[in-house]
């Protein structure tokens, strides 16, 4: 018995160090990146902090009802969709002159702007995970592949979490990558994935990094969390402001409701347009991913003249009904009277016209 017991922890220790050094798992910040980390402000008892205190889990709540809800419990008939979501594959080749944004899915779109490229949290293979067949992607919403993308500027990522790193689309892209802008401690991964130390602006919040055209980016701060490996926030996560000749872009990535929205909103805006993750949320955990309402109140205190929420329509995530996320950001918006544009997957939002319409794809 005592042996069995011992081989069985032995096979199942082996088998764990050989899934987690899997290449799509990333790399360990070490040497002179271990050395900034350590120096970092935001960084205390090994671990990167948010502004706010922010528990994982909503006060009221356990983690383990949350986890059996949603591993074994009754689920919404309607979490994933019944049939292909409406789509468009867009040719992402664009004539440099044009100022555009493409959702690609979830939280991964392309930006054109003032003749620079960018893309954002790329997640263009079939599933948000870092096993197949897990965690997969919507029919209609996985119509774009790595090798849709063209030659870009810049590869924009705001955190290491599998539904916004994805190994296979970020390998495949990169040779056709010029720089990549990530947080403090997210390029152990990409140096891991072939990517050279000379590629990556790799900063913390506060930082300003002057880009082609005479474009700008600041990094700054989300209410978060990181981990790709066993350790958790060991890498930062972050927000982005992108500052060109012509517009100010807020690039939100994942967030819960904070003051920082209105610290930037002050320091910062007002922008043009505001990218923000609305979806895969709950109330269990609301600290790290903002409610619908919590993304009003933060393009409110972001003074953004313009919405495009996003981090929906590919992915099950959450609990909620696939649809809901973009039901009650329309409803909401319509009540404060906020410019919310809902284009489709691959639709092409042109950002120099300020009354463009889109339709309410996800009621068809």
């Amino acid at each position: 018995m005592i042996y069995w017991v011992i081989t069985s922890v032995a096979v199942l220790t082996v088998t764990f160090f050989i899934v987690i050094n899997m290449k799509a798992f990333g790399g360990v910040p070490k040497g002179k990146r271990l050395k900034r980390i350590r120096q970092s402000k935001l960084y205390k008892n090994k671990q990167f902090r948010n502004i706010s205190h922010t528990p994982s889990i909503t006060e009221g709540y356990k983690m383990s009802k949350v986890a059996y809800d949603f591993f074994l419990g009754k689920k919404d008939p309607l979490l994933k969709p019944l049939k292909a979501i409406p789509s468009f594959h867009t040719d992402l080749n664009r004539d440099k002159n044009q100022d555009v944004l493409i959702w690609l899915g979830h939280s991964s779109y392309y930006l054109q702007t003032d003749g620079v490229s960018f893309l954002i949290d790329p997640v263009l293979s079939l599933y948000g995970s870092p096993f197949k067949y897990f965690n997969k992607a919507f029919k209609g919403s996985d119509i774009f592949r790595p090798e849709d993308i063209p030659d870009i500027d810049y590869l924009v990522i705001t955190h290491d979490h599998f539904d916004h790193l994805d190994y296979p689309t970020v390998q495949s892209i990169r040779d056709r990558t010029g720089m990549v802008i990530l947080p403090l401690g997210v390029g152990a991964h990409l140096e891991r994935w072939g990517y050279t130390e000379d590629r990556l602006i790799e900063e913390e919040w506060g930082a300003e990094v002057d880009l082609k055209n005479d474009l700008k980016i600041i990094f700054t701060p989300a209410r978060h969390f990181s981990g790709r490996r066993v350790r958790k926030n060991d890498t930062l996560w972050s927000s982005y402001v992108l500052i060109t000749p012509t517009k100010k872009i807020f690039l939100g990535g994942d967030s819960g409701y904070d003051s920082h929205f209105k610290t930037i909103g002050e320091q910062y805006g007002p922008f043009d347009y505001a990218i923000l993750e609305n979806g895969q949320y709950g109330e269990a955990w609301k600290y790290i991913h903002t409610l619908p309402e919590d993304v009003i109140q933060a393009a409110i205190d972001l003074k953004a003249e313009r919405i495009i929420p996003v981090h929906a329509a590919k992915f099950a995530l959450a609990l909620h009904p696939w649809n809901e996320p973009l039901q009650k950001i329309t409803a909401l918006g319509k009540e404060k009277k906020l410019n919310i544009l809902t284009p489709m997957i691959g639709e092409v939002v042109d950002l120099n016209q300020s009354e463009q319409q889109f339709t309410t794809w996800w009621e068809s």
